[in-house]
């Protein structure tokens, strides 16, 4: 069995910076995406960064330019390092990790059970 734990989150000014991590633990051979989706109240689960194993990354355009995706795949950590963070940032980050190639089983997707992410002054 595979699990996500996320943390870093918490409470910041408009403008300040935080620093997410998410490590996967369990049988694990390897995760070919790692990234982070974030749930505001009232809104849809949304697509905030990803990473695959080779580096390559993929940010939404509402924090391209702010945000910084990375992982240490020896490690199966992805992290998020928030910069000029905004009230609207404000939500609940989740780590997921996709296609992951376990003892058992190849492909399945992952959630962990998320960070909070409060932008305000």
């Amino acid at each position: 069995q595979v699990q996500l734990v996320e943390s870093g989150g918490g409470l910041v000014q408009p403008g300040g910076s935080l620093r997410l991590s998410c490590a996967a633990s369990g049988s694990i051979f390897s995760i070919d995406v790692m990234g982070w989706y974030r749930q505001a109240p009232g809104k849809e689960r949304e697509l905030v960064a990803t990473i695959s194993s080779g580096g390559t990354t993929n940010y939404a355009d509402s924090v391209k330019g702010r945000f910084t995706v990375s992982r240490d795949n020896a490690k199966n950590t992805v992290y998020l390092q928030m910069n000029s963070l905004k009230p609207e940032d404000t939500a609940v980050y989740y780590c997921n990790a996709n296609r992951v190639a376990t003892t058992t089983a190849y492909g399945r997707n992952y959630w962990g059970k998320g960070t909070l992410v409060t932008v305000s002054s």
